[in-house]
């Protein structure tokens, strides 16, 4: 009878909460346009993904969302904007997390403090990472290309979305593993990484399959590898890190969305709420799927706890590398 009591209180107590937590986010309005700042320039992941919910966000917030491109300093840049913006709801920022996670470890001054100025709302989507060369290279597989890099000491140049992105420390991470050498070369976002591959300025490059994986179907890009332990299905000839016992073998891109700390409880439940919905939107989920990628919405605390325990991990891999940005 005790235990029958105990449990019908606390259904009531979860009843109430829920009804609470509902009723706030009904009355959550937004009043004006809402920005959506992708730090990163145009054609990246990122922003194929904003532009992707943006339309769909606008419906259900009854409110227009302007994406815009805010790149530099690996996402900094963009993501300080949101840090000091008015926590209301009402800019946003989508990028991949991974940036956020290694800032804290590599940069000794930052304008914004990760943790502490920015809320988590959900993430998006992972796309796992290409590795990819240019065809001029010559080169088919992973093994080809350590062949190449051997005989060519130096002319292996490799292209990153910007230092402390996570498709650099993977790059790190390789050349490491394998003892090799290869000139880094940054860029403003992996839009920019994956240009400069096409146009010869740099020749291979680690990046999320989202923007990377068109390029590899036009036959401008070569696969060698994909990150994880499954297959793509539309790339079933090329080999996982796992198959190759690569490091990083569960890196890739993990693209979510924050606001600015001190957002209400309620307006952060509502985003929460509207974009998980979309990212469930048959029409996005097949969109998101035919590029590589697979949707991931969750709660804002379960995304908090992601970044925290990625932080960890990247932390670790900065250190052994000794990496530092003044």
């Amino acid at each position: 009878m005790i235990r029958r009591k105990l449990l019908a209180t606390m259904l009531a107590l979860v009843g109430t909460t829920l009804a609470g937590a509902c009723f706030a986010q009904a009355s959550v309005t937004f009043t004006k346009p809402v920005k959506l700042i992708v730090p990163f320039a145009p054609g990246g992941t990122s922003d194929i993904l904003a532009r992707m919910i943006a339309p769909k966000l606008s419906l259900t917030l009854k409110q227009t969302v302007v994406v815009e491109n805010r790149p530099g300093a690996a996402g900094n840049l963009g993501a300080s904007i949101v840090a000091k913006s008015d926590p209301d709801g009402h800019t946003l920022l989508l990028m991949d997390l991974s940036s956020l996670a290694v800032a804290p470890h590599l940069y000794t001054t930052l304008t914004y403090n990760p943790v502490k100025d920015l809320a988590p709302v959900s993430m998006i989507s992972f796309s796992p990472y290409l590795f990819a060369v240019n065809p001029k290279l010559g080169v088919k597989t992973v093994a080809e290309l350590l062949a190449y890099g051997k005989k060519n000491p130096d002319k292996l140049v490799f292209a990153h979305a910007g230092i402390g992105s996570g498709n650099q420390i993977v790059g790190l991470e390789l050349a490491k593993h394998w003892g090799i050498q290869w000139v880094t070369v940054p860029y403003k976002g992996g839009s920019a990484a994956i240009n400069a591959v096409l146009a010869g300025e740099a020749n291979v490059i680690v990046n999320g399959s989202t923007a990377t994986l068109p390029y590899v179907k036009n036959n401008q890009l070569v696969a060698l590898a994909v990150t994880g332990d499954k297959r793509f299905d539309s790339l079933p000839n090329v080999p996982t890190y796992g198959e190759l016992k690569l490091p990083a073998a569960d890196s890739g891109s993990w693209q979510g969305v924050l606001v600015a700390s001190g957002t209400p409880a309620p307006v952060i439940a509502k985003l929460n709420a509207e974009i998980n919905a979309i990212l469930k939107d048959p029409e996005v989920v097949a969109r998101i799927s035919s590029q590589g990628a697979k949707p991931v919405p969750m709660t804002p605390q379960a995304l908090a706890k992601w970044m925290q325990e990625s932080s960890v991990n990247f932390g670790k891999v900065i250190r052994e590398n000794n990496l530092k940005i003044e």
